[in-house]
């Protein structure tokens, strides 16, 4: 998913200027570009005033995006750095928006849950019925078995495996790839399930 970039282009840096802490954060979404199309992101630090995406895309500096993340909802900017995989982004917002997402961003930092492997989070366990449908990275739809599921993640056996990151959606569960199994890859889902639905929305077609 990386975007082979020989220059670290940037705004001027009045434009660019880090007013607030940059946090690190693991959230996933989606943005859309000026030409109105739209590809799944990474969001891997983040202040009130902007945040760093491993992105497939790029757009030109200063170009318009709005993207749409996990927890925090529709952010609008402009682009601000092409990184080497990805771009960096302002986020343009009012002070109070931005007062909400300092809260969310403290929110997240010091969520523990972050800082752990997503295997030792829950326990896992083998559901009733382990044929499912996943959603590939680029919208095939295939027939896996799951291995295991916790309320967090889980483990695929297919012949197919997406790179690491990559968004795929087990069911009607979405999340991303953390690592390759000999037998396929553990994935992580992007929100925490429910105990009561969780094999069900696993396994739904």
């Amino acid at each position: 998913m990386a975007v082979p970039q020989q220059k670290f282009n940037t705004l001027p840096h009045a434009m660019e200027r880090r007013r607030h802490q940059r946090v690190r954060v693991n959230l996933l979404g989606r943005y859309m570009l000026e030409d109105r199309r739209e590809f799944p992101c990474q969001v891997v630090n983040m202040s009130p005033g902007g945040m760093a995406l491993i992105a497939p895309v790029g757009g030109e500096i200063g170009a318009r995006v709005i993207a749409y993340v996990d927890h925090l909802g529709r952010l609008e900017g402009k682009i601000a750095r092409q990184l080497q995989n990805g771009f960096a982004m302002t986020i343009s917002a009012t002070p109070r928006k931005r007062d909400k997402l300092a809260a969310q961003l403290t929110w997240l930092a010091n969520r523990s849950i972050l800082n752990l492997p997503e295997d030792r989070r829950h326990g896992r366990f083998v559901p009733k019925i382990v044929a499912a449908r996943l959603i590939m990275p680029n919208g095939t739809n295939v027939g896996i078995r799951i291995i295991d599921l916790s309320l967090s993640g889980a483990g695929i056996a297919t012949p197919n495996r997406p790179e690491v990151g990559s968004l795929v959606t087990l069911g009607k569960i979405s999340g991303r790839v953390v690592r390759h199994l000999e037998e396929g890859f553990a994935m992580e889902f992007t929100r925490l399930q429910h105990p009561d639905s969780i094999e069900e929305n696993a396994t739904a077609q």
